[in-house]
């Protein structure tokens, strides 16, 4: 599975091509799905700019995507939209429109409440758990592991030459949880390709898109997400390990 991640937490002074109002992002979307993507993640934005978790802004944004693709549509919960754990469970709780899915970052307070109104709601749950927290620990011992759709394993080193490593141990301590679940691998920066290669090679699910990188293989800028879906479904997997 490939999921096309459309904006992030980036702006338009780190990339024109990035999106951020729901037609923008319904545009966005439908180029990335028609080039290859599976799935979308989206972080609705205010017309300021920011991210957040507001029940009309989402509506807003889910509505113009799913006008125009046919694919599952998620959002992130992240704490920077909305830092109180009480307040983002409200927000959650008072949303009008869900979509199919959300990002829960399991190492933020408040995550497992949060995963519970998500599932109590309908709305399926990504677990995040990302390198360099104690997000992994936590999850496995999670009443909650079972339940999620699926965990994203982000490696956020975005060195290039430590992403294979960093993400080889992430995914061991993952391996050692009792409730397989399927898995999607990715990186950030300069960590992206490389990790987006392996998780191909181990044929795990993977994403890109400009929340996570603004260049192509190559190096040069991408003109959009369609173009990252393009080149990520054109690249080879990682080649094997020396024995």
């Amino acid at each position: 599975m490939l999921q096309v991640c459309l904006n992030g937490r980036r702006g338009p002074g780190e990339s024109a091509a990035v999106p951020a109002v729901p037609e923008a992002l319904a545009e966005a979307a439908a180029a990335a799905v028609a080039a290859g993507a599976g799935d979308v993640h989206v972080h609705p934005r205010t017309p300021c700019g920011s991210d957040t978790l507001s029940p009309r802004v989402l509506a807003e944004t889910l509505t113009a995507i799913r006008a125009v693709v046919d694919v599952p549509v998620g959002v992130t919960t992240g704490a920077w939209a909305e830092p109180d754990p009480v307040r983002r469970l409200a927000r959650v709780r008072s949303w009008t429109v869900l979509p199919d899915h959300a990002s829960v970052n399991w190492h933020e307070p408040g995550a497992e409440s949060l995963a519970a109104a998500l599932l109590d709601r309908g709305v399926a749950v990504e677990a995040v758990l990302c390198s360099g927290t104690d997000g992994p620990a936590r999850f496995l011992r999670s009443a909650w592991a079972p339940r999620v759709r699926r965990v994203v394993a982000a490696v956020r080193d975005p060195s290039p030459v430590r992403a294979e490593e960093t993400a080889r141990a992430l995914l061991a301590a993952l391996a050692r949880s009792p409730h397989a679940r399927p898995v999607l691998l990715h990186g950030v920066d300069g960590s992206a390709w490389p990790v987006l290669r392996l998780a191909r090679r181990l044929g795990l699910g993977t994403r890109i898109g400009l929340e996570d990188t603004l260049l192509l293989p190559d190096g040069t800028p991408a003109a959009s997400n369609a173009r990252l879906v393009a080149a990520a479904l054109a690249e080879p997997a990682a080649a094997p390990l020396p024995a």
